[in-house]
């Protein structure tokens, strides 16, 4: 059961000894307090080796939670898992992986459907879940601001719910602990996310990155569901990272692109095509959007790394590669190895009756070409 995870923490310690050499910037989206004036700074490669560590330590605390999981009799609980839209890359990994891990922990009924990004087709899912009598459900909502009557909805059948990916509000969880409900969401701070896109353009410096010489970074924006937090966050505190850096901005179109490949592509090319070499910097609240924002940079004419920028998130393995060849400036790991395993614990946590915190967070991993291999080698 434990053989996927210490491949994973073994993958990352050997690519923590081997980028030693390299480069990478930290995971903290904190700033650092000031050294002595006697002592050198930290070395890149040395926090990018610390990062990489940091990341191996998630997964060994992974792997001790599924032993704990596991030690609980879980077969034959009825798992119900709703995923917002399955033609979505990362959440393809995100549930594949988690059905893989249920399965691994001794869960032999598991249902997973589709929601086709139709709150209204999930919702009904749910209310089929809960006729069916499952002994717990994992969420991806479809629309975050549904969270409260889906709540409502399953917890009223007695029904825990374990939320996975896309949070609820703060006013919403904190119903959960109010109340006392089996309840609990998993999932990486989105803030965190938005810094680390803006950190990894900030780290470039003005002088690299003013290609039109106005003294300001000229960027567009492509944002993800407006109403999903993870979207509103990236798109804030991504350029927030920029200003906080000390960077003048300049927003030159802002445009939603719904995590959709094709339609990030359409965006970017009409924007192009309307400020020309004016934009600097192509930001996309996802990887998916980011791939199709390449090849609307490719067929313009321009040059990621030369003239100028992309950024993306999740680390899908084809965007891991285009860093490391130089074809995408960055994106940020958003681990759904140790997400996943996380919400399967939880579920497994509450059909065994040890309950949950009602938050269960993980940390992002800024990926750059310093660490890029190591974490490509981490996803095989």
């Amino acid at each position: 059961m434990k053989k996927k995870l210490l491949s994973i923490v073994l993958a990352m310690a050997v690519s923590a000894t081997f980028i030693a050499g390299c480069g990478s910037t930290a995971a903290s989206t904190e700033a650092p307090a000031p050294a002595a004036a006697e002592e050198a700074a930290p070395a890149p490669a040395a926090e990018a080796a610390e990062e990489t560590a940091d990341v191996a330590a998630d997964a060994a605390d992974v792997a001790d939670a599924a032993a704990d999981a596991a030690s609980g009799d879980v077969a034959g609980k009825k798992v119900g898992v709703c995923i917002y839209q399955f033609n979505d890359n990362f959440m393809t990994l995100f549930r594949t992986e988690l059905e893989s891990y249920l399965k691994e922990i001794g869960f032999t009924d598991i249902t997973i459907v589709d929601g086709a990004n139709d709150q209204a087709t999930q919702s009904g899912q749910i209310d089929n879940f809960i006729a069916d009598g499952v002994d717990v459900l994992i969420i991806n909502p479809v629309n975050s601001s549904s969270a409260a009557t889906i709540t409502d909805k399953v917890v009223g059948a007695g029904i825990p719910l374990v939320y996975i990916n896309r949070e609820p509000d703060e006013a919403e969880e904190k119903r959960w602990q109010d109340n006392g409900w089996d309840v609990t969401y998993v999932g990486c701070d989105a803030r965190q996310s938005g810094t680390m896109q803006g950190e990894i353009i900030a780290d470039l410096g003005l002088d690299a990155i003013d290609f039109n010489g106005n003294g300001k970074v000229d960027y567009i924006m492509i944002e993800g569901d407006p109403e999903n937090v993870d979207a509103q966050y990236r798109t804030e505190f991504s350029v927030k990272a920029l200003q906080d850096a000390g960077l003048e901005v300049n927003e030159l179109d802002d445009q939603v692109g719904m995590w959709d490949t094709t339609k990030g592509q359409e965006l970017v090319a009409n924007s192009l095509a309307q400020n020309g070499n004016e934009i600097e910097v192509v930001f996309c609240n996802n990887d998916a959007m980011a791939l199709g924002a390449l090849e609307s940079i490719k067929a313009a004419g321009r040059t990621v790394g030369k003239d100028i920028y992309l950024v993306g998130v999740d680390a899908l393995t084809e965007v891991v590669e285009d860093v490391i060849d130089g074809s995408i400036t960055g994106t940020v790991f958003n681990d759904h190895i140790a997400q996943s395993h996380s919400a399967a614990d939880a579920a497994a946590n509450f059909v065994t009756g040890k309950g949950n915190d009602y938050y269960i967070g993980c940390d992002y991993v800024k990926v750059t070409k310093d660490n890029a291999q190591s974490i490509l080698d981490s996803l095989k």
